[in-house]
């Protein structure tokens, strides 16, 4: 017997458990980021070493996320985001007590591992909200690690003022605590029901990109990819920018971020909903990969930090259309026994993303100069924006399974 729908007040109370754990989750992630070039410079890497090390976590993040989006189809989503949770708990308290690059490169890989339930916790938010509100629920939970962006960086840059452990051991004090909230408060999302349908293997699901980019599915999953590589490739040489172009310090760094993350949780939480509903998910797609582009092109030309300050506001924008709403026209696109996994396997081809692009960012800094990131990224979102104005109409109407 299936089981009741659950109401609009319980829905927003399981979002509300989900969106709160993200936000946690990520001000951890985002005390250690900003400080990793800072304490790899320390270490004598160089850029491209350090390109290799933000490329490690997604390297990690690409060949686990699959296989938590099936754990999470088969056992539930909650298990697998609790599992995600404790991993990062263990990397935060590496990156504390690393002494070399090697163990830097070690808590990466844990923090990856432990990340690739990403996946997971979007396929949370379709279990929970119909078609129609989909994208809005995922700008809420984007939102909430824009949150983490934004507030995560200053208290490390503040937490770095008492001694060079203690961002890592703060946050995993923060991890573990996060941890028990959800143990209580997380409900599972997955309905009983489900178990029994047919699903998709996880590498069909992964070879379907490849052989059949046009189809709905696979190309969203690539100009969510590609949207990616670009935005990732900025963020990879974003601090080494700062620093040789303005003299920006670890102990300034946070700032920046800060002034992103508001930016980005304000597009996400406030904006979003209206906007999708009025130029619809496709629309809001396209807007992004305008947006994005252009603000990338126009960072090294900035003269002064002044500038900059209006050109910052074109990325958060342009990445809070573009990701939720391509993330919900993946659900809709799917059918439910295989969610888990398709989200994980979007995960994976973004995780790619996320390797290539600091290994490509870091190279063409240190070799070509610090505007030719922003310039190879700007390039790689007009190339999305080339299949995000060619995706069919069919693709924005939700379906429960469409087929092949």
């Amino acid at each position: 017997m299936t089981p009741p729908a659950p109401t609009r007040r319980e829905m927003l109370k399981q979002l509300s458990v989900l969106i709160a754990t993200a936000a946690i989750d990520m001000i951890g992630f985002a005390m250690v980021l900003p400080l990793l070039p800072f304490y790899a410079l320390r270490l004598q890497a160089s850029p491209e070493t350090i390109g290799l090390l933000i490329a490690s976590y997604s390297v990690a993040q690409l060949a686990t996320a699959p296989l938590w989006g099936r754990v999470s189809d088969r056992y539930g989503r909650r298990p697998a985001l609790l599992a995600g949770l404790i991993g990062s708990a263990i990397a935060y308290v590496v990156f504390a007590f690393a002494g070399s690059v090697w163990l830097l490169f070690a808590s990466r890989v844990i923090q990856g591992a432990g990340g690739g339930t990403t996946g997971v916790a979007q396929a949370y938010v379709a279990d929970t909200v119909g078609p129609r509100d989909r994208a809005q629920a995922l700008g809420w939970l984007s939102a909430a690690t824009s949150l983490g962006v934004m507030l995560g960086p200053v208290v490390g840059s503040l937490a770095h003022g008492l001694g060079a452990a203690a961002p890592g051991l703060i946050a995993a004090v923060l991890c573990l605590v996060n941890i028990g909230f959800a143990w209580k408060w997380l409900p599972e999302s997955r309905k009983r029901t489900e178990g029994g349908q047919p699903r998709t293997a996880i590498w069909t699901a992964v070879s379907r990109v490849v052989s059949r980019p046009g189809t709905p599915v696979p190309r969203l999953i690539w100009i969510y990819a590609a949207g990616m590589l670009g935005f990732t490739a900025m963020t990879a040489v974003l601090a080494l920018f700062l620093d040789q172009r303005f003299g920006i310090t670890e102990g300034t760094i946070g700032y920046f971020f800060f002034y992103v993350g508001l930016l980005s949780f304000v597009m996400r939480s406030v904006l979003l909903g209206p906007i999708v509903r009025r130029i619809g998910e496709r629309g809001a797609m396209r807007a992004g990969t305008v947006l994005l582009g252009l603000g990338l092109a126009a960072y090294p030309l900035a003269p002064n930090l002044w500038v900059l300050a209006l050109i910052i506001p074109l990325v958060p924008i342009g990445t809070a259309l573009l990701f939720p709403s391509t993330t919900a026209l993946i659900s809709h696109n799917t059918k439910t026994a295989d969610l888990g996994t398709t989200m994980g396997v979007a995960q994976t081809f973004a995780g790619m993303a996320r390797v290539a692009s600091p290994l490509i960012a870091t190279s063409a800094f240190q070799r070509f100069g610090e505007g030719m990131p922003f310039y190879v990224a700007a390039g790689i979102v007009a190339g999305v924006g080339v299949l995000a104005f060619r995706l069919p109409a069919a693709a924005g109407v939700p379906v429960e399974d469409p087929g092949g």
